[in-house]
């Protein structure tokens, strides 16, 4: 393939929510096209739309295929029927099969090369038939199923979640030594290529507020061991209200959360709403902001930041990936034994004190 800077497939997400807005403030700024060449996948009549009803001046060149994207412009790729009716901040089943017609022609593209990355605007499921989320989607397209993570991202965490999107009654009976350790260990792989940490540090949150139940003594503490063992850098397990409110994530570079809400509330407080979700662990690189599709529609001056955001990590873990990659394509034999380092297990171990504590409690 010819020199190019990377090129971005951005989709439109709901044509009734953010994205468009997201996409025109974002490369408002110029230096960003510097950077990279956006290729936005949606309609150009409803692009039009939204700039007359944000007011505001912003410049794309329509294209038909992906081809034809130019660098230092915003492309904007025609895929969507320009009929489809717009009602701002409004759920319809209209705007969000829009958006997914324009995610699966993002998707071909990237997965032909005709892009590097994949960034999508928020799109609202529960109104779109037959999508069930970008990633349930993006694993059926590409044929992954079940090879994917998803990763919140900020300043300061990277976190992963044991269960997602079930009733908090459920969890307890997801959390095995069979799914703790394979996601760890997906967790603990994609820290080293995704963000090539040579031994990345894993925490794994307790279950209970006090990290002292059955779960945490029967389940979580054996499944850690069994990665120790296979020589996972991980540690734990946390009481929540410790590991945030004191600061204790700033040791780790990736975070296991038993929870949805266990991880979020804490992510939301410090991201400031800056937060992107990554899905990786698929051929694909994808991020998005983490943003609701109608987070702030027509009301006040939506920030850019979740959407710059996404972009800049798409296009870091996709340079990641390359220099990770190509060295590991032909790995020489070793020839000696490695030493295994201890000392962090020492510098990050919960106090014996309160080992003991949660002995004689149980």
């Amino acid at each position: 393939m010819e020199e190019r800077k990377v090129r971005v497939a951005i989709t439109q997400g709901d044509t009734n929510g953010i994205g468009y807005e997201l996409i025109f403030r974002t490369f408002a700024a110029p230096e960003l096209l510097e950077l990279c060449t956006p290729v936005v996948y949606g309609s150009p009549k409803v692009a039009a739309y939204h700039r007359n009803a944000l007011n505001m001046e912003a410049n794309f060149t329509i294209i038909s295929k992906a081809e034809e994207a130019r660098d230092g412009r915003v492309n904007l790729l025609a895929c969507v029927d320009d009929e489809v009716k717009v009602e701002l901040g409004t759920a319809t089943k209209e705007s969000a099969t829009a958006g997914v017609k324009a995610l699966k022609r993002a998707v071909a593209d990237v997965k032909a090369g005709l892009c590097d990355v994949l960034v999508t605007a928020p799109l609202d499921r529960s109104e779109a038939a037959g999508f069930s989320g970008h990633q349930a989607f993006l694993e059926k397209t590409l044929g992954e199923e079940g090879k994917s993570i998803s990763l919140l991202l900020t300043e300061s965490l990277r976190m992963a979640f044991l269960t997602s999107d079930i009733a908090l009654k459920e969890v307890a009976a997801k959390v095995t030594e069979e799914n703790i350790v394979t996601t760890v260990t997906r967790l603990f792989e994609v820290l080293r290529r995704d963000w090539r940490f040579s031994n990345p540090r894993v925490a794994v949150m307790a279950l209970n507020p006090n990290a002292d139940g059955a779960e945490e003594q029967n389940t979580i503490v054996p499944a850690l061991k069994q990665l120790e063992e296979n020589r996972v850098n991980v540690f734990g397990p946390y009481a929540a209200v410790d590991f945030f409110g004191m600061g204790h994530y700033d040791a780790f570079d990736g975070v296991l959360a038993m929870y949805h809400d266990q991880g979020m509330a804490p992510l939301k407080a410090l991201a400031d709403d800056r937060a992107v979700r990554l899905l990786t662990g698929l051929s694909v690189v994808v991020t998005e902001p983490a943003l609701s599709p109608f987070a702030n529609t027509a009301q006040t001056e939506l920030s850019e930041a979740p959407m710059r955001q996404a972009i800049y990590a798409a296009i870091d873990v996709w340079r990641n990936r390359q220099t990770y990659d190509a060295p590991m394509a032909n790995p020489l034999p070793k020839l000696y034994h490695e030493k295994r380092d201890e000392s962090e297990k020492v510098r990050f171990s919960i106090p014996k004190k309160h080992e003991n504590s949660i002995k004689e409690r149980l």
